[in-house]
């Protein structure tokens, strides 16, 4: 049965909208605005303005946007670079998205690849229950939300071409998946072709590590893409240590991928190949000037 869904003002004083969480009908609202302001809630909550419905885990920072005029748009950069993946693998058949947030990259996947089959995984029940919230679609034959560790399914799973990596809670990445035990486990459920795509979040020292834990599994063969718009690193990493990306291929088709997809493939090619050749992986972990 649906969880129920709780509706009340917005409890930032000056700010349009509504905000809804997953409350019983007869919750005290008063005391939900409160702790929602104080930062205490410890629970998902959305905040609807009318134009852009966001989902929270704290105020001060958006785990993911949907612009209701635009609801199956990837409005945060770096979900437009993850799926860059695509250049290095441009018909996956199967596709795990780890985190399920407010769908966007669900509902794009979904859309954009339909002959793929689509498992997404989240463990936060809330989460999931407000799914309709940001218009993702009902579980089909190739697309479902699956409620799990994320490091738990990745153990017992296999045969997936991409694994996307976007797992938080609300104190920043989930500390099951920043194991060198679920990169190695990450690495055997791809298949030989296989990329790994993840965001990394938080202060230089933070990724590097978190960069550290992928290099104990897979390996120096990673491509590391800044993305200065949202501030974080989005590295795409392959199974197969010796695999050479098609550079010319790709610049050459990207500009059909553009129009394709709605998103700037040649752009991506470019920079995917400048952090290559600039040794950003490298740089990034100090090992080079």
């Amino acid at each position: 049965m649906p969880k129920r869904l709780l509706e009340m003002p917005n409890p930032f004083k000056h700010e349009r909208g509504v905000a809804r969480m997953v409350e019983p009908a007869d919750a005290d609202r008063e005391d939900l605005a409160r702790r929602i302001v104080e930062g205490t809630y410890g629970k998902p909550f959305v905040i609807d303005d009318g134009v852009v419905r966001e989902l929270y885990f704290k105020r001060e920072i958006v785990q993911s946007g949907m612009r209701l005029a635009d609801p199956w748009a990837l409005d945060f950069s770096y979900t437009r670079l993850a799926m860059a993946f695509l250049l290095f693998n441009p018909a996956p058949k199967r596709i795990l998205l780890l985190g399920l947030g407010g769908g966007s990259l669900s509902k794009f996947c979904h859309r954009n690849l339909p002959e793929a089959d689509l498992t997404t995984v989240e463990i936060d029940e809330d989460v999931i229950a407000l799914r309709e919230e940001f218009l993702v679609p009902a579980d089909g034959p190739n697309f479902h939300v699956v409620r799990d560790d994320a490091a738990r399914f990745v153990a017992r799973e296999g045969g997936f071409d991409a694994i996307v990596l976007d797992c938080f809670d609300p104190e920043g990445y989930s500390p099951s998946v920043m194991t060198r035990d679920f990169f190695r486990d990450a690495k055997d459920a791809l298949t030989k072709k296989g990329v790994l795509v993840s965001n990394l979040v938080g202060k230089k020292e933070e990724r590097v590590a978190q960069l550290d834990l992928i290099r104990a599994a897979f390996g120096d063969n990673i491509v590391v893409m800044p993305d200065k718009e949202d501030g974080n690193l989005v590295v795409f990493v392959f199974r197969d240590a010796a695999f050479e990306p098609r550079w010319r291929w790709m610049a050459a088709e990207a500009p059909a991928m553009k129009a394709r997809y709605g998103l700037d493939f040649p752009r991506f090619a470019k920079k995917l190949e400048r952090s290559r050749k600039l040794r950003y992986l490298e740089r990034t972990m100090g090992e080079a000037a």
